[in-house]
């Protein structure tokens, strides 16, 4: 299972669009995963893995998921009450995908980063990317629309992460996500490859402040 059955926010303070919805289906469908990571395959090869045979079917889920009224929506929850929103904007002209954290006592909503035609990012490391994925919710039923399955968390924020410097354990941990959640004929060919090559931002290297905030030298 991917998501409780609880509403999701109606809007968030300081973003505006909508209305949001939750799609909980559209994770549950290998094609969904084609579309959504096909920024992070950046080479030929890549992208003769990730879409292999699927390759018209995967367009015609894009199209359809672009074609929708209103946003679809997904939540990672963290801690102490932070949610991690992924948002499809589907503006005719100006379609893209954006990602936001967000806790309930914040005045704004921070847009950590953006997959489209003037995209922005990286907003993870990989630490924090597979902190997210991992992270284990107390009470998972007070959750509003939350992803609970790690390997969807994983590939639903990998667009958003770059890192210079990633672990031996992350191609492994992109292969099993991969394989649990897709179709793909190589799992562990497409994770190696998607590790070289990343999202649109590209790699980035992170440090940590002596206030212990982490930040990276990336372009965008």
């Amino acid at each position: 299972m991917t998501d409780t059955a609880d509403p999701a926010p109606s809007w968030l303070p300081g973003y505006e669009g909508g209305p949001f919805t939750p799609y909980p289906d559209l994770l549950e469908d290998p094609l969904f995963w084609l579309s959504h990571l096909g920024s992070c395959a950046r080479s030929q090869q890549a992208q003769r893995l990730l879409f292999g045979a699927d390759y018209e079917a995967a367009m015609e889920f894009y199209r359809a998921l672009w074609d929708k009224e209103d946003w679809p929506l997904s939540t990672v929850p963290l801690t102490d009450g932070h949610r991690f929103h992924v948002i499809y904007r589907t503006i005719d002209g100006d379609r893209g995908t954006d990602y936001l954290l967000h806790h309930p006592t914040w005045d704004t909503a921070e847009l950590l980063a953006r997959d489209d035609g003037h995209f922005m990012g990286p907003a993870l490391s990989w630490p924090e990317l597979a902190t997210a994925a991992d992270n284990t919710p107390p009470d998972p039923g007070t959750l509003d629309a939350g992803i609970l399955d790690a390997h969807a968390r994983l590939l639903l924020l990998l667009p958003a992460m770059g890192d210079n410097s990633p672990p031996k354990t992350a191609t492994p941990r992109r292969a099993a996500a991969l394989h649990a959640r897709t179709a793909v004929e190589d799992p562990d060919h497409l994770a190696l490859l998607l590790l070289e090559q990343q999202g649109q931002p590209g790699p980035a290297h992170w440090r940590t402040t002596e206030g212990g905030v982490r930040i990276n030298d990336g372009r965008y």
